[in-house]
């Protein structure tokens, strides 16, 4: 199915520093939907329910996948994180940019049913910054930490099949690259014909 709106994927590892360029990306592009993924797992400290995620019970998270109500679900860590379907495709439908902040598992289920959405991926400069950068969250014990980069490492090998990828070596470059990617997508001829079918046929010049 076509969407008059256009669907941004993103992801990256732990400590790739997605969810700040998220941030810079939502106030720069106001008028883009950000969709708040469901999730099991408890708030971190500073997480707003309803903003960050929609935190909910396993009991809630699996009656909405047995009613198909996610885009996309997976478990990460031992915790379920998905997207509710409806309002991303309300959105998309009635002509608006959505963007959704999603692991590579996720991605990958929605790249299956949602093929020319835009995908793009986070990437850390090197493993050391990555791992300063979680050692310096200081949410997770040495385990957890070595779980986390041994997760990284899988989903690193995934950004060849996304169609852009971002290194957030420096925060103000990779904010500016993460804009260009999205204004560049947006000019896309398979994004822009249908607007402008008209203009474009052969009977009209």
């Amino acid at each position: 199915m076509e969407y008059r709106g256009q669907l941004f994927v993103l992801s990256g590892p732990s400590g790739a520093g997605k969810s700040t360029l998220r941030e810079r990306i939502r106030k720069r592009f106001s008028e883009l939907w950000y969709s708040v993924s469901w999730t099991t797992r408890a708030p971190r400290a500073g997480e707003m329910d309803g903003e960050d995620y929609s935190f909910v019970s396993p009991d809630a998270f699996v009656a909405a996948m047995k009613a198909r109500g996610f885009l996309e679900w997976a478990q990460v860590h031992g915790h379920y994180y998905g997207t509710p379907r409806e309002q991303v495709v309300s959105n998309l439908e009635n002509g608006r940019d959505v963007l959704l902040e999603i692991d590579v598992q996720g991605a990958r289920q929605v790249k299956i049913h949602m093929p020319h959405s835009c995908f793009i991926f986070v990437l850390p400069p090197d493993c050391e910054t990555l791992k300063k950068r979680l050692r310096r969250r200081g949410t997770e014990d040495e385990c957890e930490m070595k779980t986390r980069l041994d997760r990284a490492t899988r989903e690193m090998a995934e950004a060849p099949w996304y169609d852009y990828l971002v290194i957030n070596d420096d925060l103000e470059r990779a904010s500016e690259e993460l804009a260009a990617v999205i204004i560049a997508s947006r000019c896309r001829a398979a994004t822009v014909l249908p607007r402008v079918l008209d203009l474009v046929r052969p009977d009209n010049v």
